[in-house]
């Protein structure tokens, strides 16, 4: 864990160059291979949870057996894995288009992004191979709705400043999901476990340079362009919300045909909303409402322009909050 950069108030206060410097080093020195340091020739064993408590928010279903909360964990794990496979799909073309703005200048920051760049590939290529290794450990019938190209190709037609803050919090959540929820949980999945314990460890040096890069492009906008910047951001969110409902129906449909007994109506209503709300959670409000990515966002923002992005969370939040009310009765 001690390889991990975690940077603290004195490091902030270091230039951008230096931070860059030391993202590089770090990636240098924590580098991993997909077969050899992570995979290591295993697979899903379905007696082991994929994902905490925490994170699934089984809770709110007391209805569940011991086995149906396992397979609950397992679904969501699945969709978490994919969800972030196709998010990386088009963080890793918008680090190539910003790292050409470095191309003929600062060389140390160009590095650090070209490896960023690669190992977003890398883990592109790691969740391909956890899609594929699930599939043989659950049941046939699981969708993952979204496709990975028509995302990147939506996202993409955004401005560069609400996709780096889209990204920034996405990386920053990967870090507090594991730290908070996945490291300390003994019940889960060793391979599943070792899979984010090595994402993180990538994901906190490009947490780090999407800050350097969302800030700088701040700088370069004028109020109007940032109340656009915010307008798309808020979109970006509708849009993450709108694969999250999607899923979580495809989700609540497939948990339900692997049963062996019938739910009532009102627990498969239950089981469909318990998903959205989770999903919410994740992928979303875990991040917004985290105060790193919280402190970043306000350094840049008018009060009027944060009262405009919380409106537009507020019913989701609204959702989540309920979630976690029913988690804790």
């Amino acid at each position: 864990m001690k390889a991990v950069q975690h940077e603290s108030e004195s490091t902030k206060k270091i230039s951008p160059q230096q931070r860059y410097a030391k993202c590089i080093e770090v990636s240098r020195r924590i580098r991993w291979d997909i077969d050899r340091d992570v995979l290591r020739g295993r697979h899903f064993d379905p007696a082991h949870k994929f994902m905490p408590d925490g994170l699934s928010e089984v809770n709110r279903l007391p209805f569940l057996d011991a086995r149906e909360r396992r397979l609950m964990s397992q679904i969501q794990g699945r969709t978490y894995a994919n969800m972030f496979g196709m998010i990386e799909r088009f963080v890793g073309a918008k680090m190539l288009e910003v790292g050409r703005d470095h191309a003929l200048g600062d060389q140390t920051a160009l590095e650090a992004i070209v490896r960023f760049t690669d190992e977003e590939l890398k883990h592109q290529a790691l969740f391909r191979r956890v899609e594929a290794l699930a599939g043989q450990a659950l049941p046939p019938g699981y969708r993952f709705i979204a496709q990975a190209d028509e995302v990147a190709a939506f996202v993409l037609g955004k401005s560069t400043w609400s996709i780096l803050a889209l990204t920034c919090c996405v990386e920053i959540v990967t870090q507090v999901h594991y730290r908070q929820s996945m490291e300390s949980d003994a019940s889960l999945s060793p391979l599943f476990k070792d899979i984010f314990l090595f994402h993180w460890k990538e994901e906190s040096q490009h947490a780090i340079i999407d800050e350097l890069e969302w800030v700088r492009e701040d700088a370069r906008l004028d109020d109007d362009a940032r109340d656009a910047a915010i307008g798309d951001l808020i979109e970006l969110i509708a849009a993450i919300d709108g694969m999250m409902q999607a899923q979580a129906a495809a989700d609540a449909q497939y948990f339900v045909a692997q049963l062996d007994r019938a739910l009532s109506a009102d627990e498969e209503a239950r089981v469909h909303a318990g998903l959205v709300d989770a999903y919410r959670w994740q992928y979303i409000i875990s991040g917004v409402d985290e105060p790193r990515f919280g402190e970043i966002l306000a350094s840049m923002i008018t009060e009027a322009q944060g009262e405009r992005l919380g409106a537009a969370l507020a019913p989701i939040r609204r959702r989540a909050l309920v979630s976690e009310s029913d988690a804790l009765a």
